[in-house]
Formats: structure tokens, C-alpha cells, sequence
């Protein structure tokens, strides 16, 4: 796995400087990495994905994984299914992180041929017409949408699911009281300082990401979830301004 040294390297200046973050070649070779050391529990939340799978996924229901960057919530859905006639389409819009994925889906599926097959597809998400679904995960993808075109999303979301089926919707969140905000986002720099990013690595990511990832507030997204008819929605694992929201249909 590559270190992700993209904002230490770069000969960027001034933090406000920096362009606007892009899921590129650059970008795909660290994501990993990336991952791992920026956001607390992500880790969790995909062990989690592959139990929801194992509970919710039915015999020859298809499964969505939108936004799937390197395919990491595609394959633990795919641990976790039972049901060996099922299908995973793993959906992103960046030909480099599309290229990646389809080696890292490729190594898996020989480590363990058996089981669900993914299809993994380059597309934007909000072209995708989601038919026969049990199970459909956003891992930290609608953030990176304009919020005017969410609730479209999520709506069509919900159209595409099954009875029964389930989203897993995992977001970085704003809080609505500043003073909390801040509590949060002072936790979370220090979390990536206990990981070996400098203050101005942590400075030159929030810039490169502050046009192009627009959070919104938990209630935000419940009510959303509710209003496109989901019977319940809740948070199911949160750490720091990190949370990730179980809807079931």
C-alpha cells in the first residue's frame, strides 16, 4: 500500500492556493492509504457493510456500490452475502480510481472465485437506473454531489429497493451548534496529526476539498431519508464528524 503524501509533496504554497481535490491517478495510488488515516472508523463501517450484507442481501437481489472508488465496501458486501446468485455493481464516475478498482476486485475474486460477482462500472451515479435491490451503499459519495440534486438521488434510491432493502449512507457531517463544529473538527486534526499528517498537510486537504465536499447536518440527512419514504432511518456508527446512517425501505 502506498503512502499518501500527495499535500506533503506538493510545491502548492499557501493552503488557499491549492487546486481543488480530484480522484485522479495520483489520488488512486494512495487512496488506501488516504482512507485509512483520515477518517476514523472506516474500517468499522466496512466490517459492518458485510454484516448488514449477510442480514439483508436476498437470493438473486442485485446490490449497489455508488461512488465505489478502489471497490473496498463492494468487496465486503461481498464477503458478507450468502447467496452466490446475486450481483454487486460497483459504480464511479474516475476513470483512474474505475482502472484500480477493476485490479483490485480482479485479485480478490481469485482469492476467493466462489461467491457474488461485481461488475465494476464507469459512470455517474446519477445515471444509473437501480432495479431488483436488497442492499445499495453511498460510502462517502453523496457529499461530493450538489446538494440541490440529493434528495433526486436519494429518491431514486429508494424507487430501486426492494421491501425490506436497506442503505447504507456514510458522510462526513457539519454539526449545527459552531461551538460543537469546532469541538469535532479539532478532534478529528488531531486524529490525522496521530497519524503523521502535518499541519500543513491537514491545512493544504481541507483547502483542496472545502469547494468540492459540501457536508450537511445529521438531521439533514434523516430528514431526507424519510421524506423519499424510508420507513426508518438511524445512525449507526459515528466518530467524530464522521457517521454513517442504516434506512431501511
Amino acid at each position: 500500500m502506498s503512502e499518501d503524501r500527495i499535500y506533503r509533496n506538493k510545491d502548492d504554497g499557501e493552503p488557499g492556493s491549492v487546486e481543488p481535490f480530484r480522484f485522479n491517478d495520483e489520488v488512486a495510488q494512495v487512496f488506501p492509504d488516504m482512507l485509512r488515516r483520515s477518517i476514523p472508523g472506516y474500517q468499522a463501517s466496512l466490517e459492518a457493510i458485510g454484516s448488514l450484507a449477510a442480514r439483508y442481501v436476498q437470493a438473486g437481489t442485485h446490490c449497489y456500490d455508488l461512488g465505489c472508488s478502489l471497490g473496498a465496501a463492494s468487496i465486503a458486501m461481498r464477503q458478507g452475502i450468502r447467496n452466490p446468485d446475486c450481483r454487486i455493481f460497483a459504480i464511479d464516475h474516475a476513470p483512474a480510481m474505475v482502472r484500480r478498482c477493476r485490479q483490485i476486485v480482479a485479485a480478490d475474486l481469485e482469492i476467493e472465485p466462489g461467491g457474488a460477482k461485481i461488475e465494476v462500472i464507469q459512470g455517474n451515479i446519477r445515471d444509473v437506473t437501480f432495479t431488483n435491490a436488497s442492499m445499495i451503499v453511498l460510502n462517502y459519495t453523496l457529499q461530493f454531489l450538489p446538494i440541490d440534486q440529493r434528495d433526486e438521488m436519494i429518491a431514486r434510491i429508494f424507487a430501486g429497493l426492494n421491501d425490506g432493502g436497506v442503505l447504507v449512507l456514510s458522510e462526513k457531517v457539519v454539526d449545527s451548534d459552531p461551538q460543537m463544529e469546532k469541538l469535532l473538527v479539532d478532534l478529528h486534526h488531531e486524529h490525522k496529526r496521530r497519524n503523521d499528517y502535518s499541519a500543513m498537510e491537514i491545512a493544504r486537504k481541507r483547502a483542496a476539498l472545502e469547494t468540492v465536499l459540501l457536508p450537511e447536518t445529521v438531521k439533514d440527512h434523516r430528514d431526507r431519508l424519510l421524506r423519499s419514504g424510508f420507513s426508518s432511518a438511524a445512525v449507526w456508527l459515528r466518530y467524530f464528524n464522521f457517521v454513517s446512517i442504516i434506512a431501511i425501505r
